[in-house]
C-alpha cells in the first residue's frame, strides 16, 4: 500500500471526525471572545447528540425520511442554544463561578440526556437511526489525482464546518458585531463606556455557543455513531476547547487544530489497519489524540493569549 493510498483512506476519517470538533471550538470562540469561559462544551455536545438522535428517529416515523437528519441538526441547534442559558444566567447575572458552573452542566447534561432517553425508550440507549448523514463522492471534484483524498467518501457536513470557520472568522474580526463581541471579553468598563450592553453580548456569544456546540454534538451523533448513549460524547468538548485554545481563538487556528485532533483520533480508530502503524499497540493508539493534545497545548498555550476579562464576571460600574 503506498502512502498516497493510506491518505485516500485516513484522510476521509479525519474530516468526519474533524468536523464535530471544527464546529463546537467555533462555539467556543463566540463565548470566550464575549468573556465568559465555557467549559460546559462537552455537556451541550450531549445535548445536541441525544436532540439530533432522538428528533431524527421521531421525524423518520412520521415519514421525513433522508430530510429526518438534517432537520434534527437544526432543532439540536436551537436546543443547543436554550440549553446553554444554564450557564448563562448565573455567570453573568449572578456571577457564579464559570468553571465550577462547567463542570456541573457537564454532570447535568449526560443525567438529563439519559433520562429522556429511558422515559421516551425505556432503556439506557436509544435505536440506531435508519437515515443518516451519508458519505459521497463529490461529482468532479473526487476524479482529480490527489486532490481527491479531500472529496471521496466524504459528509456534506465537513465542508459546512470549514465553510463556517471562514464565516466566524469574517463575523468577528470584520462586522460591528465582531468588534463589540470582542471588546466586550478585552475590555468590558471601555465597552459599557462607549454604550456597549455588555450582558446583551455576553448572552449572545454565549448562546451562540450552545447553538454551534449542540450543532457539533447532533453532527458527531449522526454522522459517527447513529445512535445515543450515555458514552456516545467522550471527551469530545474537551477536545473542541483544545482546539479552540490551539488554534488562539482565532477561528481559522481552531480550523486548523480541529483537522489536526481529527487525524489524530482517525489514526487510533483505523490505524491497526494501516502499514507500519498496525504494529503499534492498539492501547497507543488509543491514547494518541489525547496525547497529541497534551503536546499541542504545551507548545503553545504559554503562547496564547486569551481574551483578557475572560472569566472574569462584569456588572455596569463594577469590574
Amino acid at each position: 500500500m503506498s502512502f498516497l493510498e493510506v491518505l485516500y483512506i485516513v484522510v476521509p476519517v479525519a474530516l468526519a471526525y474533524a468536523t464535530p470538533l471544527i464546529i463546537a471550538a467555533l462555539g467556543g470562540i463566540f463565548s470566550e471572545r464575549s468573556g465568559v469561559v465555557n467549559i460546559a462544551l462537552e455537556g451541550i455536545m450531549v445535548i445536541g447528540a441525544a436532540t439530533g438522535i432522538i428528533t431524527t428517529l421521531t421525524l423518520t416515523e412520521m415519514g421525513l425520511g433522508g430530510l429526518s437528519p438534517w432537520i434534527a441538526l437544526l432543532v439540536a441547534m436551537v436546543v443547543g442554544a436554550l440549553f446553554s442559558l444554564f450557564l448563562a444566567v448565573p455567570a453573568i447575572l449572578w456571577r457564579a463561578d464559570q468553571t465550577v458552573l462547567g463542570v456541573a452542566i457537564n454532570m447535568l447534561a449526560i443525567g438529563l440526556a439519559i433520562f429522556v432517553v429511558r422515559v421516551l425508550y425505556n432503556k439506557g440507549q436509544t435505536d440506531f437511526i435508519e437515515y443518516r448523514i451519508a458519505k459521497e463522492n463529490v461529482p468532479i471534484l473526487s476524479d482529480i489525482p490527489v486532490l481527491r483524498m479531500f472529496f471521496i467518501n466524504v459528509q456534506y457536513t465537513s465542508f459546512i464546518a470549514i465553510a463556517l470557520a471562514f464565516v466566524v472568522w469574517f463575523v468577528i474580526f470584520k462586522t460591528p458585531f465582531g468588534l463589540r463581541l470582542r471588546s466586550v471579553g478585552e475590555h468590558p468598563m471601555a465597552a459599557d463606556t462607549m454604550g456597549i450592553n455588555v450582558t446583551k453580548m455576553r448572552f449572545m456569544g454565549v448562546m451562540l455557543s450552545g447553538a454551534f456546540g449542540g450543532l457539533a454534538g447532533a453532527v458527531y451523533a449522526v454522522t459517527v455513531t447513529t445512535n445515543f448513549s450515555g458514552t456516545t460524547i467522550v471527551g469530545q468538548g474537551f477536545l473542541a476547547i483544545a482546539a479552540m485554545i490551539f488554534g488562539k481563538w482565532n477561528p481559522l487556528g481552531a480550523l486548523g487544530a480541529g483537522l489536526f485532533f481529527g487525524f489524530a483520533q482517525a489514526l487510533s480508530i483505523i490505524g491497526s489497519n494501516l502499514p507500519v502503524i498496525s504494529n503499534v499497540p492498539q492501547v497507543l493508539l488509543l491514547i494518541a489524540p489525547y496525547a497529541l493534545t497534551i503536546l499541542a497545548l504545551a507548545g503553545v498555550v504559554g503562547r496564547a493569549d486569551a481574551p483578557k476579562s475572560v472569566g472574569i464576571p462584569y456588572i455596569k460600574g463594577k469590574r
